[in-house]
């Protein structure tokens, strides 16, 4: 796993001593010198090193990575240049179009969106190769709760957007009168018509940021 280095380490170095994380490291470590992982080891903090503490504007929630190859590279919802785009964030893209007018990209890398300040969080941070859910409860949701407790700690206006019933379980750690909460089911094809599409969170986010002064995120991605 590569290092965080930035903000981040100041608000998590405390959790790399606890026990759960030792126990978490070796049982990581031990997986990608025995079974084929997602994402690569050093794409697995990519969220944290593209979007540092100071820069979050928003908050998306995933589960846990893709599980096919070329896909996960340490982005909720994102996968590589040149990846098929799967059928959650083919639905996204629609509701951004049909939100903003953001016409859809030709590839559904989000490294953008992390530049722009939205911290793009897995609750699970790794996966065995085709074996969705395979890394639940080993640890890493310890971890990805600290993140989104310092988050949610921090003295300025930030929007989370939870989608479905798995990050719609982390709004009782919000408790931060200045954040904005934005719930809505899951874009999944077997949850996007029962109220994703519509929700329009990319509009209410950036409405929020402008009401409190702070630059919009800029939600277009480029075609490469």
């Amino acid at each position: 796993m590569s290092a965080i280095s930035n903000d981040w380490l100041e608000v998590l170095s405390g959790e790399f001593g606890k026990p759960y994380y030792k126990k978490l490291y070796n049982f990581i470590l031990s997986e990608y010198r025995s079974r084929i992982i997602y994402p690569k080891a050093e794409d697995i903090f990519n969220a944290f090193h593209l979007t540092p503490l100071s820069k979050v504007k928003a908050v998306i929630l995933g589960q846990d990575p893709y599980h096919n190859e070329g896909q996960a590279h340490g982005l909720c919802f994102s996968v590589t240049p040149g990846t098929q785009m799967p059928p959650s964030l083919v639905n996204i893209f629609q509701e951004l179009h049909d939100d903003l007018g953001c016409y859809i990209p030709n590839n559904g890398y989000l490294k953008k969106w992390a530049t722009e300040g939205v911290l793009l969080l897995n609750t699970v941070l790794t996966v065995r190769a085709h074996q969705a859910f395979s890394h639940q409860n080993v640890g890493w949701e310890n971890f990805t709760d600290a993140v989104i407790k310092a988050v949610n700690e921090q003295d300025r206006p930030i929007v989370f957007i939870l989608w479905g019933k798995p990050a719609q379980a982390k709004k009782a750690m919000l408790n931060n009168k200045k954040h904005l909460i934005l719930e809505a089911p899951h874009p999944s094809p077997l949850s996007a018509y029962r109220g994703f599409f519509g929700s329009k969170p990319f509009s209410k986010t950036n409405e929020f940021l402008i009401s409190h002064g702070i630059e919009p995120i800029d939600w277009q991605i480029d075609n490469i």
